[in-house]
């Protein structure tokens, strides 16, 4: 009886754990192509990343709009804008927020790059840059520089708002030799 119990026991715990396992070392690593993906942007149309084939793309995750940091990251990004624009970069910003959020953050931020939907948090897991708070779910801070034949050629897993976008400028400035 106690053996069978355990064996129960261990058959739950494994069946608990599968879908964790099937995310760990998913994230898409340097040289291997970047998930695709079509999310609605703060106008409410759809972007797919196929659609900046060509182009150099920044895709950033962030945990929410009007928080301090993101909004921080956002700005950054913005006020570099010009020189992202001369390289031929896209600057792509996804959090599980609302179209309609994004679409009130960017009119009071005066942000004028795309921010993207991912409310099914299908792309954050893609790129496993979710995180768990608890009973919420967030974009964890990532960013991943994807070039113009949609190759992940860097990526960012501990992103320091303040200092990211001159951070990412530098990479660009390297990679793009």
């Amino acid at each position: 009886m106690v053996k069978s119990l355990s064996m129960i026991a261990l058959c739950m715990t494994l069946v608990a754990l599968t879908p964790l396992l099937s995310f760990a070392g998913s994230a898409p690593s340097v040289g291997s192509l970047a998930p695709e993906f079509t999310l609605n942007s703060q106008e409410g149309t759809p972007v797919s990343l196929k659609d900046y084939r060509g182009k150099w793309v920044v895709l950033y995750f962030y945990p929410k709009d009007f928080t301090s940091g993101c909004t921080i990251e956002a700005h950054n990004f913005q006020r570099d804008l010009s020189q992202y624009q001369q390289k031929n970069v896209v600057i792509l910003g996804v959090s599980v927020d609302s179209a309609d959020s994004h679409k009130q953050f960017c009119a009071k931020e005066g942000l004028n790059f795309k921010l993207l939907a991912d409310t099914d948090h299908k792309v954050s897991s893609a790129y496993d840059s979710l995180t768990n708070f608890g009973l919420v779910k967030v974009a964890a801070r990532h960013t991943f520089i994807i070039n113009p034949e949609g190759k992940i050629v860097k990526v960012y897993t501990e992103v320091k708002p303040n200092e990211h976008s001159a951070e990412v400028l530098a990479a660009l400035a390297e990679l793009q030799k």
